[in-house]
């Protein structure tokens, strides 16, 4: 492989000459084009696992327990919604597991699609991901960074939406400047706030048995069995709202497929990354949910437009602003692990073909996907400007979950069609078929319940996207102009291509 900072060094000469031609500047950079770069695996078993817990941990736990109990109208609905929402994310998740073990390459959803279904599914999967996926959940993580982070400068009552935005995007710019700096301070920054996630829960679940001691009153009216389902609903599109809640929460335990190419030992360390940290994350979750209840009626909780902090008022009078800091942070480190794992599912998208080529390099310095880490920050931006946590999680939840569904059909299909591949880790058959029927249920019966025209622009959305693949992807069409497109952002962002990591 070529010397990558004689590469460097020749980008700075061509930038000094500009006064040549164009085509002869593109002539250059060809020629002199290093071969590959090289990812390195940087991610071992604390990482994947602070990648899992840490993504997994975020906004979700502080801002949609008050959603999954006013859709579900009791609070023993709620826990078991909660309850079955980790059970669904970590049967997911070990399917997940088995996939990326067989096909060891980064890109998650994508490239298990692309490898078993073919192109064109695979196209699809990625703009999923691309453009609505992922983008939405930084866009929602970031609105509840800035909504807890705000809260202690206007006490009684909401922030204004502006400077809600405001601060959010500055959040998301700010963990885009960290990914696009360095892998090892992305993964640093990952572990830290990992720690101090949990600690802020440790918080809320002791605060929670401590007040249950104090007052075991609560447990007869919001937890006894016998009382606390009175007042459940029974229609099927508000439970499948509830579950779209309460799985945003569980968001997180796909996201260390997306960089199996950064992990080492994917053969061990992925399996075990997601079942630790996937057990984590729900043992905590129903801790932090029977606290909330031990603490607040279902009405105050349900009427709280920020439930760490009015459980923080409740339990630690004037040291409450300490649970606003605790949620900023939480949903911080949620977003820098989003953002770390979504700038690789361009970047393995944009090597296969399916994307421009620009967004399948790396800096020739940093070795961190810039290009696609700024494409998806951009993304999340426009996503940030128009839409509110709720709709944003719904609208998001509804098409994940119909390619989930798509991606662990091929578990199934492997089985069936390539019994002898190698499996280091292998799930039972009949988790991915309990998956399968779950995510039919989320997709479909909000729509035949309650259908609104919403769906139908996403699906339709969607489906638009034939209209780039034939033209662009499957005929080519205008390679020459690709092609100088690609060298101008290749000398301005300082990138070169980067081989797989297998």
């Amino acid at each position: 492989m070529k010397n990558n900072y004689q590469f460097t060094i020749f980008v700075l000469d061509t930038y000094a000459t500009m006064h040549i031609s164009f085509e002869q500047i593109i002539k250059r950079v060809m020629e002199k084009q290093p071969e590959g770069l090289k990812i390195k695996r940087e991610i071992g078993l604390i990482g994947g696992i602070s990648i899992v817990a840490g993504t997994m941990i975020g906004s979700g736990i502080f801002m949609s327990p008050q959603f999954v109990l006013s859709y579900v109208g009791s609070p023993g609905a709620s826990l078991l919604v909660w309850a079955l929402s980790g059970v669904l994310s970590m049967f997911a998740a070990l399917c997940y597991t088995e996939l990326g073990t067989i096909i060891s390459e980064s890109g998650g959803d994508y490239i298990y699609v692309l490898r078993i279904y073919g192109s064109l599914p695979a196209f699809f999967a990625a703009l999923n991901l691309i453009v609505l996926s992922k983008p939405f959940g930084l866009a929602a993580m970031s609105i509840s960074i800035s909504e807890y982070a705000l809260v202690p400068f206007f006490p009684g009552c909401a922030p204004p939406q502006f400077v809600v935005k405001c601060a959010a995007a500055g959040a998301i710019l700010l963990v885009a400047t960290v990914n696009c700096l360095n892998v090892r301070l992305a993964i640093r920054v990952q572990v830290v706030f990992l720690v101090a996630k949990v600690l802020g829960l440790t918080i809320i679940v002791v605060g929670g048995i401590v007040a249950i001691s104090q007052d075991s009153r609560i447990i007869m009216d919001n937890l006894n069995v016998e009382t606390s389902f009175v007042g459940t609903g029974t229609s099927l599109s508000t439970f499948g709202m509830a579950f779209y809640q309460g799985l945003w929460s569980f968001a997180g335990w796909y996201n260390l497929n997306f960089v199996t190419e950064e992990l080492k030992r994917p053969e061990v360390n992925l399996p075990r990354a997601i079942v630790i940290g996937v057990s984590l994350v729900t043992v905590l979750y129903l801790l932090v949910n029977v606290s909330y209840l031990s603490v607040m009626t279902p009405n105050e909780l349900i009427s709280s437009n920020a439930v760490a902090v009015t459980w923080g008022n409740k339990v630690l009078g004037s040291w409450g602003w300490i649970m606003s800091i605790a949620a900023a942070l939480s949903a911080f480190g949620s977003l820098n692990g989003s953002l770390f794992t979504g700038g690789r599912i361009m970047f393995v998208a944009a090597r296969e073909g399916h994307l421009p080529d620009i967004l399948s390099m790396a800096h020739v310095h940093r070795l961190t996907p810039s290009p696609s880490l700024i494409f998806s920050t951009t993304i999340a931006l426009v996503v940030l400007m128009s839409g509110d946590f709720k709709t944003i999680v719904n609208y998001s939840s509804f098409t994940s979950w119909f390619f989930y569904a798509i991606t662990v059909s091929g578990v199934i299909y492997l089985r069936i069609k390539k019994p002898d591949l190698p499996r280091p880790y292998k799930v039972f058959i009949l988790l991915p078929v309990l998956v399968i029927g779950a995510s039919i249920f989320l997709v479909l019966v909000p729509i035949l319940d309650n259908p609104q025209i919403e769906y139908l622009y996403v699906v339709l959305f969607l489906l638009s996207g034939i209209l780039i693949y034939i033209p662009f992807i499957h005929y080519k069409v205008c390679p020459g102009l690709s092609t100088k497109l690609t060298v101008l952002l290749q000398l301005f962002l300082q990138v070169a291509p980067a081989e797989k990591n297998v």
